[in-house]
Formats: structure tokens, C-alpha cells, sequence
């Protein structure tokens, strides 16, 4: 595909995204509302610590890092999550939409990319003030802004996390070439991203030969990874290898999601006019 074609297909998906601006800030300011929830929950879990005598610190977090770790998995998720994306490849697969991507000189994943990179940049253009108004409110709970090396580090991470959340998801829609309904697996496979990517709690509260199994998975760079970087809870030679591991992780989820789709379209029938 062509610069300017590229240019073209970010254009029309930016202008096209730009219609939803409303929803896109409304509905970044609700995805906060649990936050509320999460702030008393562990006020209580850590009064009854300090009530007890005990150290006031849960995992290795204490209560305004754990209040700061939450804020900072919602923006990470922002970079990672892709709605729709597996099953909606499914869904052209299954349709026989899937056939335009066949006769016309665009390539399905190339285009995909460039569409969720428009929705991220309309996302992010719209979102940024429900999310400068949630951090300013929360400020409090921020130790106080880390190193330029680790704020580049954090950056980093959340690129590569919409690079991952995108590969990934893309390689499991392509599992609908085999699969006439793939909406089970994907139920099961956001079940394990919503636990295991850290979004729910921070993984190092998992048990420890748990936590060692998670760590292997790519799901932690979907959201708890980036918090961490944030936080100095990674820092050191264990930063960079997590990097190259995630790194790593991303072009094997490419080259698989390539692969499929070349073997998958050799037994694709589509049929109509």
C-alpha cells in the first residue's frame, strides 16, 4: 500500500471517528466512575491493615499507589483495548465481507491498523480533557512525576501495547477461517485478559508460582506493565528485558495473525455477486 493511499484510509477514519466525539468524552469520563468505588474498597482494606498493626502495604503497593496503579491500567487499556476487532473479522470472514479485501489492492490487516490508529488518535484528541480533569482531581495520589528515562520507558510501553493489543486480537479473528462462531473463545479469551492482564488487580497480589505463569504470557503488557513501568515497579536491566520480551510478543502475534490469514483465505469459500 501506497503513502498516500495510507494517508487516505487514516483521513477518511479520522473524519469519520471525529462524528462520535461526543461519545468518545462522555464515555471516557464514565469508565472512571468505578475508580470511586475502587478508592473507598481499599481505604477499607487498608484502615483494617493499619487497624490490625499490620504494614500498610498490599502486594508491595501502598494505598495511594494501588489508587494510582488503577488510574494508570484505564489509560493503558485506552491504548491496548480493541473493541471489536476480533470479531469483527470474524463476523466479515463468516458474512464474506472478507471479499473486498480479496479483489481490491488493499491489505486487510494494513487497512485494520490504520483504521485503529485513526480511532486512537480522535480518541485521544476528544478524551484529553475528561482525562487531565481525572488526574487532576487524583493528583494526590501520585507520588510525583518519575525520571525522563522512565517517562520515556512509560510512553514506549503504551505504544506497544496498542501494537500487541492489535496484533493479538487480530490473529484470534482470524481464527474464524476454521470457525464459523468464534464469539465463545473470545468470551473466554477476555475473561483471562480482563484477570491475567492485571486490569482487575495488580498481578503481583496472584500467588507466586501463579504470578511466574502470568508473567511468561503477553497479557501483562496489556495494562499492568505500564502501570508498573510508571510506578518504579520495574526499573533496571528488568525493564529493558520486559521490553524486548514484549517487543518480542509483537512480532510473533504479526507474523502469526500473516500466516493465518494467508492459509485461512487458501480454504475461504465466499459466493454472491
Amino acid at each position: 500500500m501506497s503513502p498516500a493511499a495510507a494517508w487516505t484510509i487514516i483521513r477518511i477514519s479520522i473524519a469519520e471517528r471525529l462524528i462520535y466525539r461526543g461519545d468518545f468524552a462522555l464515555g471516557t469520563l464514565m469508565r472512571f466512575l468505578p475508580i470511586v468505588t475502587q478508592v473507598f474498597l481499599w481505604a477499607a482494606v487498608f484502615s483494617a491493615l493499619d487497624a490490625a498493626g499490620r504494614p500498610a502495604e498490599v502486594a508491595g503497593f501502598s494505598y495511594r499507589e494501588m489508587i494510582a496503579y488503577y488510574l494508570l491500567t484505564m489509560v493503558a487499556r485506552a491504548f491496548s483495548s480493541m473493541p471489536g476487532l476480533a470479531s469483527g473479522i470474524a463476523r466479515d470472514i463468516r458474512s464474506g465481507a472478507v471479499n473486498k479485501y480479496l479483489i481490491q489492492p488493499v491489505d486487510m490487516l494494513h487497512y485494520l491498523l490504520l483504521h485503529r490508529i485513526a480511532h486512537k488518535l480522535v480518541y485521544y484528541s476528544v478524551a484529553l480533557g475528561p482525562f487531565a480533569l481525572v488526574f487532576l482531581l487524583c493528583r494526590g495520589f501520585f507520588p510525583g512525576w518519575p525520571d525522563p528515562e522512565t517517562l520515556c520507558v512509560f510512553a514506549a510501553s503504551l505504544v506497544m501495547a496498542f501494537l500487541l493489543g492489535f496484533f493479538l486480537e487480530s490473529a484470534l479473528g482470524m481464527i474464524g477461517f476454521w470457525f464459523l462462531e468464534v464469539s465463545s473463545l473470545l468470551f473466554v479469551y477476555m475473561l483471562f485478559a480482563f484477570f491475567f492482564s492485571g486490569h482487575m488487580f495488580p498481578i503481583d497480589m496472584l500467588p507466586a508460582g501463579v504470578a511466574t505463569v502470568v508473567r511468561l504470557l503477553p497479557l501483562q503488557y496489556l495494562a499492568y506493565f505500564p502501570a508498573a513501568v510508571f510506578l518504579g515497579k520495574v526499573s533496571g536491566p528488568e525493564l529493558w528485558q520486559s521490553l524486548a520480551v514484549e517487543a518480542a510478543w509483537i512480532v510473533f502475534f504479526a507474523f502469526a495473525g500473516r500466516i493465518a490469514f494467508r492459509r485461512g483465505v487458501r480454504r475461504y469459500g465466499g459466493y454472491g455477486g
